[in-house]
């Protein structure tokens, strides 16, 4: 089964990548390696949850917005790759969560994106991660996810 054929499955359909928020493209290819930039929970042209999870924003609301933004890395992959059969592995995810002072959760919100992506790839979506508590992301996003995967 391919890539495209699981987000179906799933009852998923890629979105238009997301138009970058500065100075940056949405995904670059050196060599065997397509690297994404931090995908941000965008659904058509805006973040439905805003703020810090623990606070504003709780755990099974950020677990969510976490697999949107796997989903927004995966149209990325998608852009720069030309399919998702071309892919290899995903090498490495880094989750980053807006993360209110007590909360201690960044694995568990970041697994949205790493279940996301087992889902979608199989055995070539289990990956290296890392879960990163920061103070704000831009937009005032709960989760930020960026990617590294191998293409032939």
């Amino acid at each position: 089964m391919t890539p495209e054929e699981r987000l179906r499955d799933l009852g998923l359909e890629l979105p238009e990548v997301v138009a970058p928020a500065g100075s940056y493209v949405p995904a670059v290819r050196t060599g065997s390696l397509v690297y994404t930039a931090g995908q941000v929970p965008m659904v058509g042209g805006k973040l439905p949850v805003t703020g810090k999870v623990g606070a504003e924003v709780s755990l099974e609301q950020a677990v969510e917005q976490a697999k949107v933004c796997a989903l927004n890395a995966i149209a990325a992959l998608r852009a720069e790759a030309g399919e998702l059969a071309r892919v290899r592995r995903i090498v490495k995810v880094v989750g980053f969560v807006a993360s209110a002072p007590d909360f201690y959760d960044q694995p568990k919100v970041v697994n949205g994106a790493s279940d996301l992506l087992g889902a979608v790839f199989g055995d070539a979506g289990r990956h290296a991660r890392s879960a990163v508590g920061v103070a704000v992301l831009p937009l005032n996003a709960p989760v930020e996810v960026e990617l590294i995967a191998e293409i032939d």
